[in-house]
Order: structure tokens, then sequence, then C-alpha cells
């Protein structure tokens, strides 16, 4: 066996149906003063989470947007900092926890995540702000959450095409995970069964919006995919997401959808331990092939064009991604990449294009 090293995910996990109801003994543990943040979609959720924490909380800041733009975050840190909050608890998806730990990067306060979507970013260190149409992703410690709550419960309401799309995004950091630079036996394990989990339940979960099996194993998986986020890099796929969405404003977890069969046939022939691992969890004979299917199977958008991405903008992000590369397994070549933007813009079934 190659050596490795692996540094575990140091959050507290609270897991089951009915847990949100644990969510003022949670917050005791780390803080006396919370602002409590969402979407503007989630502030019912925000409103019912202040109800509960009763003198714990200090307010509701329904502000977050995709992909955290500087303005929006320097807003929420001139909040926290005006309540003298000690503490701050995101309930939602990526976007809130986004926001909340743009606040921790600049204060240092503690983070209790509560996710509504499989996006998995509470269980990680990785922070992104968008400035003038670029994402700037970066790690840092201060802004990992020091307990994440997961009730299947909240997860209810989320509309079974966003859960699919949501869930697609989760299986892409277990995906990428394993033939990441920092790949190591522990995380490729946690990874084929984030992978595994989600991709049975996520067809479940859009015939049966209700089902609360298949959603406590799409946040199992999930879960699982956001350990694997935090533990290792991320490689082209992420890179390219990253783009698409900084730059174009691209909705992020239908983004990740879509690019996630393309990307990993550029990868298919570069890394084929890790195809074999993803092909068996996805109970296919390929890895692209699969992930693409599975797209097909929860009747998500398979082009980029029809989420916004101009068509003729491909140039740009071919441009981008090779101006400031992540690792990656196979070799950026300008006139692949350029094959891999435009199957997705255009929705095509991917072909293996990498080396």
């Amino acid at each position: 066996m190659a050596p490795f090293i692996y540094e575990p995910i140091n959050t507290r996990v609270i897991f089951g149906a009915g847990s949100l109801e644990q969510v003022g003994a949670e917050a005791s543990k780390i803080g006396s003063r919370f602002l409590i943040l969402s979407t503007p979609p989630q502030l019912a959720l925000a409103n019912q989470i202040s109800a509960m924490l009763g003198p714990l909380s200090a307010g509701v800041h329904g502000e977050a947007v995709m992909h955290v733009p500087v303005e929006t975050a320097q807003t929420a840190i001139a909040r926290a900092r005006s309540l003298s909050v000690d503490g701050l608890i995101a309930a939602g998806g990526g976007s809130t926890t986004g926001l909340a730990k743009a606040i921790a990067l600049e204060t240092e306060l503690p983070i209790l995540a509560i996710p509504t979507t499989y996006a998995g970013s509470e269980m990680t260190p990785i922070w992104g702000l968008t400035q003038n149409g670029v994402k700037k992703t970066g790690k840092d410690k201060r802004v990992l959450p020091r307990t994440a709550i997961y009730d299947p419960n909240l997860t209810l309401g989320l509309p079974a095409l966003m859960s699919g799309v949501s869930g697609l995004n989760a299986i892409a950091h277990c995906v990428e995970g394993l033939y990441s630079e920092q790949a190591n036996p522990l995380v490729s394990i946690m990874a084929e069964e984030g992978i595994r989990a989600l991709g049975q339940s996520l067809p479940v979960i859009v015939k049966r919006p209700d089902d609360i099996e298949a959603r406590s194993n799409a946040l199992y998986g999930a879960w699982l995919g956001g350990v694997v986020l935090g533990s290792v890099g991320m490689a082209l796929h992420h890179k390219l997401c990253h783009t698409f969405g900084g730059t174009f404003n691209l909705p992020h977890a239908e983004t990740h959808a879509i690019v996630l069969p393309h990307a990993v046939a550029y990868n298919e022939r570069a890394a084929p331990e890790a195809m074999t691992r993803i092909a068996r969890a996805l109970g296919s004979s390929s890895a692209s092939q699969g992930l693409f299917d599975l797209l097909v199977a929860i009747g998500a958008p398979r082009a980029l064009k029809d989420i916004g991405m101009p068509v003729d903008a491909g140039g740009r992000v071919v441009e981008l991604t090779l101006t400031n590369p992540y690792y990656n397994p196979a070799p950026l070549i300008e006139e692949r990449l350029s094959l891999l933007v435009e199957n997705a813009i255009h929705g095509r079934r991917p072909d293996p294009i990498g080396d």
C-alpha cells in the first residue's frame, strides 16, 4: 500500500429524523448569542430556529445568495458585529453555509450548520467568495463548522428535481475524491459508499419526494461527500464548475450535475481504479455513462445552455481553467477541454476524451 496522510474532520455530527429539536442544547455548547443565517426562501426555517433558541437568538439574517458575493458577505459581517454575537447558525444549503464561512473567516465566530440540501459544505474548511465575476476559494480551519445537525425531515421540502441535482453535486465530491492528488484508502471507502447511497436514493426521491428512508440515505451520502470534500483536494470538475458559476452566475447544483459526467469522461482513461469504483457504486459498466444515465433518470437539465450559459462563451471558460488550473489526473489540453466544455454546454452524451 502506498503511503498516505489522513486528517479527520473535527465536526460534531447529530444525525436523524427530528434531530432539529436538539438545536438549543447543541448551540449552548459553543456560544450564548447567535445570528441565524438563511436565504430568503428559507427565512421561515430561520425564524423557527430563532424561536426554538429563545434568548440564545440575537436575530435572523435571511440574505444569503449563491456564490457568496463579497458585498453580501460584508453586509453580513457588519450585522454580526453590530449584534455582538458569539456564534452563527447556518440553516439551509451551500449558499447559507458559504455566507457563514465568509463571516467566520473575518471574525472567527463558531458555526453550527443545519443543512437542508445535499451540498456538503458543512463538513469542509473550504470557503468561496465571488468578486467581479471571479470566484476565489481557499481552505481555513476557522470556517469549519463546530457542529452539524442532519435532520432528513428538513429535506422533505426540497423539490424533487432540486434534490436530484443537489445529490449529484454531492456525488461530485465523492467522485473527485477517488482520483484526488491526496486520495487515501479511508477517504476512498467513504467516497464509494457515498456514491452508492446517493445513486440508489436519488431516483427514489424524484419519484417519491416524501420517502423519508430515501431522504435519510441521500443525506447520509451527502454527509460522506462533504467529508471527502473536506479531506482531500478536488480536480478539474470543481475548477470548471467554479468558473461556470462564478463567471456566468449559473445555478450551483445544476452546474455540477451537468458537468460531472463530462469531467469524468475526460479523466476516464487516466484514473482507471477510481473509475472502476464509481461504476461499481452506480451499478454501471462505465463511470461517465453511469453518471449521465443518473442525470437522465432524475430528469435534470442536460445542457448548460438550458440553465443560462451563453453558447459562445466556452472559450472563456477554457481560458480561465488553464490560467489557474487545479490538479487533475489527465493533463489539461486546450483542444480536449474545449470539447468537454462544448459537450456540457450542448448536453451531448459524454465521450472519453482524456488520456
